[in-house]
């Protein structure tokens, strides 16, 4: 979903929408299942445990895209880090999830870090193209 937006100087450019980004599709694609997972959590840890990694996971993509629509590289990076933040965050809620059984075998995590890797990329490229 890119357009073709004009420059200051009036040159044509292409941008690409957060949609595009295969670090946001694959994490919309883990929020559902985290959705997925925490449905079976006990029923005391609706507005506790299950509720923050919910949140936590909902954080990752909604900061790509909302960076993503800022008018700076600067400002959309700092809301990357922010869903950086937010996968640090979620891999600790579901170390202490599986420590309390909640968890199946199915490590949730392993995808989690492949997300972290390609949003660390993500960050690094447009920081080398901040600095030009």
């Amino acid at each position: 979903m890119s357009e073709k937006i004009k420059d200051k100087g009036e040159k044509e450019i292409r941008v690409i929408s957060h949609e595009d980004l295969n670090v946001w599709k694959d994490s919309i694609n883990l929020v559902t299942e985290i959705y997925r997972l925490t449905k079976d959590f006990p029923q005391n840890e609706l507005y506790g445990l299950t509720n923050q990694i919910r949140r936590s996971a909902i954080s990752i993509p909604s900061n790509i895209a909302e960076g993503s629509g800022r008018k700076s590289k600067k400002e959309y990076i700092q809301f990357l880090y922010v869903s950086l933040g937010s996968i640090v965050e979620l891999d600790t809620q579901l170390i202490i999830a599986k420590n309390l059984g909640y968890l199946p075998n199915k490590d949730i995590r392993t995808d989690l870090l492949t997300i972290k890797k390609m949003l660390i990329g993500l960050i690094h490229s447009l920081e080398r193209k901040e600095s030009k």
